[in-house]
């Protein structure tokens, strides 16, 4: 499998003669393993040394054992780890200008002048500080006679880099800190557990999770779970919300609800800053309402478990971006954080990241709450007036009249009914008719359509599978019946949610305009297949939930290879032809390699990895897995594939092979996929209610421009709306996918992390930025 690459410098001499140390500080997430392991590997890729630093700033400090060489095999098998492997722990010491200085000559004495820190806010602003003072530091050393006038010159200068692990994501200029995706997996399950007992019993549970400062896994756990009340320290809720919280649990009881869940963080208050506690809220619930109510805490079951898929992939492509970021930097280049937004590996100054954090605790102690959420940033803002909007049913003031249409097309998959919910109450709290139509494309044409309400989509978020079912058939052969079951029905609008077979039927629906009057209609597409081979997206719904589900069956079959020794695995994976899952399942799987086709690949390319795979088996991680997706190659099967390796590692390895088929489209939907359908259909229903403003005709709807139908997906940093006319010239039609797929560039980072002999493009590396402009400002101060 060749890979070509443009590159300005070559990638494997940028760290000759250079070293870098790698730690971990505060408090441990899960996916921190994932970021040392890339960090590692492609420090040695480039030609640097790298050090582990056990036990954080302590470490640092102490020197000796705890600054040590790392080799490519000692971050083997350690992807799926919690924690963290390397240690972390608080350190007085380090706050000290002497322990720094005893930091500063460990570093020197190595030769160290590169150091990346993976932690929070406290640990990142630490590092800053070491940074700043370093040549002060190194002056104070030499007059000590601890270093020489040659190693205070040739350490002149500290370079900086951070990555944030925190499960609380309460740090600003980052959509998602490492370690956050895995506590809501955490989290949720506990949910969706309580939930079925909670029905069986009628009761209400109040649930306490982290986040003393921030209100991020509060917020979105209730939002993936549909709780009835959430506090966030943000916003603490208005004076009288004892006779609300009251109100609302009641009412959700005479609308049939046999449950009732509320979301509290541990840092929970009121407007006056005192606590609000779980036993508090408790005893209101009981004296008010005399409903039966218990208390689950989860604390630190949050923080541990293995890393979901999502930090996998963040922790490995961060870490690889802090590599590059240490090995470009000058001595003018301020320290750097490297951060997400969308799906961009993103460098931001990090003193002012932190300062924007600082602004959050500053804005809360002051009452100054609405500043408080702004400066969260505009995700964390519009998910907390989503919540508001999804979880209590307020009537409009005014109908529309317009009814609008829900539907599923193609293959289920997780994260369909999120959706589905979220567009029928964001409709509703529009004023819509919301209309639900059962059984897909043909129950459409069959007239299978009815009102769907507010209650009775409780509870979707967490259902796998399409509740509305869901079929593959078009409707080129049935427009005729659609025509009529439309104006019988007088539908205004369509929600299509589904895969590449819902956007070639939209695409249908829309060619029949010529033909029909009655379709010109605005149509929105809302991506949704494991596949993730929609045109117009870079994440379609169910493909996180599915790439959590293979992780987690090669992490079992990496634990049975372990037992064995000298054993390799080939999975096969879904997707079609889209390699989609089988390259990032293998990124957040640690294999050997993934077989897709896009990247066509011959005997020769086989061979070459049958030898990887045997000079492996020498090392002390003698196992192997490879991925392949089920359409790469119609010649070079699993079958063949695995026949290939078992003939060829004779006497060296023995082989097995797993098709993991459709476990991939089952189960319950991550919390990814939840917020992201959540999110998906309330913002479809957002769009459809401008687009019958701008539709409306001398007494009448009428929709046939471009823009009224459209794709709406995540590209690059936003949700976007893309015509269905403009994305037909990148879909290859014959193939069933996108003709430019973005995670292609990320496919040389999950083969130099199996270590591959290939180039790392680095012509297309992050740029510094800023944070959005917002931050900066006083707000009002």
């Amino acid at each position: 499998m060749s890979q070509k690459a443009q590159y300005t410098v070559d990638p494997t001499k940028m760290g000759i003669g250079r070293s870098i140390a790698v730690l971990t500080s505060g408090g441990d997430a899960q996916g921190m393993n994932a970021a040392v392991r890339a960090t590692v590997r492609v420090g040695l890729y480039t030609g640097a040394k790298v050090y582990f630093v056990h036990e954080g700033y302590q470490g640092l400090v102490e020197g000796g054992d705890h600054i040590c060489a790392a080799t490519w095999d000692s971050v083997s098998m350690m992807v799926q780890l919690g924690g963290t492997v390397i240690g972390s722990a608080r350190c007085d010491d380090f706050r000290d200008r002497e322990g720094r200085m005893k930091a500063a000559s460990n570093l020197v004495n190595l030769g160290i002048t590169n150091l990346c820190v993976i932690g929070g806010d406290g640990s990142l602003t630490g590092a800053n500080e070491f940074r700043t003072e370093w040549s002060g530091l190194l002056a104070d050393l030499v007059k000590a006679g601890k270093i020489s006038d040659k190693q205070a010159r040739k350490s002149s200068h500290l370079n900086i880099v951070g990555m944030v692990g925190s499960i609380d994501n309460d740090f600003c200029g980052t959509d998602m800190t490492i370690g956050t995706d895995s506590a809501l997996h955490r989290i949720i399950e506990v949910v969706d557990a309580i939930s079925t007992t909670a029905q069986s019993h009628q009761r209400t549970f109040i649930l306490e999770v982290m986040g003393r400062h921030c209100g991020y896994l509060a917020l979105y756990t209730a939002l993936a779970c549909g709780a009835h009340w959430v506090f966030i320290p943000e916003m603490p809720p208005a004076d009288d919300w004892e006779a609300h919280l009251c109100m609302r649990l009641a009412e959700q009881r005479t609308q049939g609800s046999r449950l009732n869940v509320i979301i509290i963080p541990e840092g929970a208050k009121s407007r006056n800053g005192e606590l609000i506690t779980s036993d508090q809220i408790k005893k209101l619930v009981t004296d008010k309402l005399g409903f039966d109510t218990r208390i689950t805490v989860l604390g630190h079951v949050q923080r541990g478990g293995t890393p979901s898929a999502f930090d996998r992939i963040l922790g490995s492509r961060m870490g690889v971006e802090a590599v590059l970021a240490l090995l470009e930097a000058t001595p003018e280049t301020p320290a750097c954080v490297v951060t997400l937004s969308g799906n961009q590996a993103v460098r931001l100054p990090l003193m002012e990241c932190v300062q924007v954090t600082k602004d959050v605790a500053a804005a809360m102690a002051e009452g100054r709450f609405k500043d408080a959420i702004k400066l969260r940033g505009m995700n964390f803002e519009n998910n907390w007036k989503m919540y508001k909007q999804l979880a209590h049913f307020n009537p409009p003031d005014v109908k529309t009249n317009m009814n609008v249409a829900i539907m599923n097309v193609g293959a289920p998959c997780a994260g369909m009914n999120a959706a589905v919910r979220a567009a029928v109450r964001m409709g509703i709290a529009q004023g819509h008719n919301m209309l639900a139509v059962h059984n897909s494309i043909d129950g459409l044409a069959n007239g299978e359509i009815k009102p769907i309400t507010w209650t009775s989509v409780s509870g979707w978020t967490g259902k796998g599978g399409s509740i509305l079912g869901t079929k593959r058939a078009g409707p080129v052969k049935m427009l005729e019946k659609i025509r009529l079951s439309i104006t019988k029905h007088n539908i205004h609008a369509l929600v299509i949610i589904g895969g590449f077979q819902a956007y070639t039927g939209a695409l249908e629906l829309v060619q029949a305009r010529e033909m029909y009057m009655e379709m010109c209609i605005p149509m929105v597409v809302i991506p949704a297949t494991v596949s993730n081979n929609v045109p117009g997206t870079d994440f379609s719904l169910g493909t996180d939930t599915a790439l959590n589900a293979i992780a987690s069956t090669c992490d079992r079959v990496k634990q049975s290879a372990a037992g064995t020794k000298s054993r390799v695995f080939i999975i096969e994976t879904m997707g079609g032809y889209c390699g989609y899952l089988a390259t990032m399942g293998a990124l957040a799987a640690g294999a050997d390699g993934a077989y897709i086709f896009e990247e066509k690949f011959n005997i020769k390319d086989l061979e070459m990895d049958v030898e990887l795979l045997m000079e492996k088996m020498n090392t002390p991680m003698n196992r192997g897995l490879i991925l392949r997706n089920e359409n790469c190659n119609a010649n070079y099967t699993t079958d063949f594939i695995f026949r290939l390796y078992s003939e060829e590692g004779k006497g060296v390895f023995d082989c097995r092979m797993n098709v993991l088929g459709h476990m991939q489209q089952g189960g319950a939907p991550s919390p990814f996929d939840r917020n992201f359908g959540t999110k998906m259909g309330a913002k479809s229903i957002m769009w459809l209610t401008e687009k019958f403003k701008e539709c409306y005709r001398h007494g009448r709807f009428f929709a046939n421009s471009p823009d009224s139908a459209c794709v709406l997906g995540m590209r690059k940093r936003a949700l976007t709306f893309q015509p269905l006319a403009e994305l037909k010239a990148d879909t290859d039609f014959e193939h069933r996918m996108p003709k430019t797929q973005w995670w292609l560039k990320i496919r040389p980072i999950m083969k130099i992390l199996a270590k591959h002999n290939i180039k790392l493009d680095t012509s297309d590396h992050a740029n510094m930025e800023h944070p959005p402009p917002l931050i900066h400002s006083t707000l009002g101060r």
